[in-house]
């Protein structure tokens, strides 16, 4: 099974950014798929996620309503796209899938946001 995750990059405050997580291995569709971040000197924190069935998402307080998550069963590829991005919103971006094999994880995408 392997994550790929792509789409960081620098970007000023109020600006916009898509990730993108494609896998090989497993179908994403049938699991628990997500996003979180790490900051510098923090831990790793949840952003957004779909259920195992996609029947809904869940996204922390920080990012309702700015971020988006979702996904393109035929690519098996989900997606975040981040919008009116924060300095804050600095970090390395990972994708991870709960699988009954076990929780894998993308390699991870640095998102830089400039004041």
């Amino acid at each position: 099974v392997q994550l790929q995750a792509s789409g960081g990059g620098l970007v000023q405050a109020g600006g916009s950014l898509r990730l993108s997580c494609s896998a090989s291995g497993v179908t994403l569709g049938r699991y628990v798929t997500g996003w979180f971040r790490q900051a510098p000197g923090k831990e790793r924190e949840f952003v957004a996620a779909f259920t195992w069935n996609g029947a809904s998402t869940g996204y922390a307080d920080s990012v309702k309503g700015r971020f988006t998550i979702s996904r393109d069963h035929a690519k098996n590829t989900i997606y975040l796209q981040m919008n009116s991005l924060k300095p804050e919103d600095t970090a390395v971006y990972y994708c991870n899938a709960v699988t009954r094999y076990g929780t894998y994880w993308g390699q991870g995408t640095l998102v830089t946001v400039s004041s």
